[in-house]
């Protein structure tokens, strides 16, 4: 009998994170924790709803995704960080694991109130010939087709912005000299568990179908312009449902150099790994060369994985044959 034939199938099973990075205990209450898992558990029971009534895995991810866009928690949406110049530049993926490998991606954006709507929007408009927009072109196309569209300012925390204007103060030629010598230069907000964020979902609907959905701000005053893995098909999403589904987070540069999102499923292709396996391995690869970060991945069967190699990762799952969520923030959870 084959190993194929041996695995246990799950059934719908849907899986969520909500960004890795440092995450530092002393200033991360419990009662502050609590509130990220809830919102990880509201996140979670949405999407749970769409592949408990026999619905679509790309409607789960998307219905997942939209909760944490909307949620100021989050670098994704509402939660955004912001540029160097004090702007938010939003992006978002989708993927579908069919044979087609159909996916929709945007980048860019300063209007769409969710990017990941407009991501799908672009997957299935049959009239639509391309994978990724971007910029005013993508917002116009966005409003076209009846997107919410929101002032700029909606995007606007006063965490976020407190972070961005904490960000341009480390930067000063004197106050970066006192960075290096006191924690070698890393000049994130250990203070904010989401300094460095993306948001994402992989789920595995009734009919086998896997789907993967990211969102994200990008990292805290990035050069205005710049396009992380998180649009980019096989670095921060991928989706093939005779491997698996992957949402990664982290250092995107990292992500895109290194295509990693893909790299877990080529590693159950031709490696013969399991989800979590390749997951991990990949993971360790990515902090031997210096990238940060996590993923999460799903295989058809349901099984899955929520490797990271930094202080913590928001994430959690929830399988349709249990009814019951599961999140959680650091590695001895």
């Amino acid at each position: 009998m084959s190993k194929e034939a041996d695995k246990v199938n799950h059934g719908p099973t849907l899986v969520i994170h909500g960004g890795a990075g440092i995450i530092n205990r002393d200033n991360f209450p419990e009662s502050k924790q609590k509130e990220y898992i809830d919102a990880l558990n509201g996140a979670l029971l949405v999407g749970y709803e769409i592949l408990k009534k026999g619905g679509d895995s790309i409607d789960a991810v998307e219905a997942s995704v939209r909760v944490m866009e909307d949620c100021p928690f989050f670098n994704a949406g509402k939660g955004s960080v912001f540029t160097l110049s004090g702007k938010n530049e939003l992006e978002a993926s989708i993927m579908l694991g069919i044979d087609s490998h159909t996916a929709g991606a945007c980048t860019l954006l300063h209007t769409v109130k969710n990017p990941i709507t407009l991501a799908k929007t672009l997957l299935q408009d049959p009239e639509n010939p391309h994978v990724f927009l971007g910029g005013i072109e993508a917002e116009k196309y966005a409003k076209s087709k009846g997107l919410e569209m929101v002032d700029p300012a909606y995007f606007w925390t006063k965490q976020r912005w407190k972070q961005h204007l904490d960000g341009l103060e480390k930067k000063k030629p004197e106050n970066l000299k006192m960075l290096n010598n006191l924690d070698g230069g890393d000049s994130r907000d250990a203070d904010d568990p989401i300094s460095m964020g993306t948001v994402g979902a992989i789920a595995v609907d009734i009919n086998g179908i896997i789907s993967t959905a990211t969102s994200t701000g990008g990292f805290n005053n990035k050069k205005d312009g710049r396009i992380g893995d998180t649009p980019l098909i096989a670095c921060g999403t991928w989706a093939d449902n005779e491997t698996c589904g992957v949402s990664g987070t982290g250092n995107g540069e990292f992500f895109i150099r290194h295509g990693v999102a893909h790299d877990v499923a080529a590693r159950m292709k031709y490696l013969k790994e399991s989800v979590q396996d390749a997951a991990s391995t990949v993971v360790k690869n990515l902090k031997k060369v210096g990238g940060d970060g996590g993923v999460i991945a799903l295989d058809k069967y349901g099984i899955f994985a929520m490797p990271f190699n930094t202080d913590g990762m928001f994430r959690g799952y929830i399988r349709v044959s249990e009814g019951v969520p599961y999140a959680y923030i650091f590695n001895e959870q």
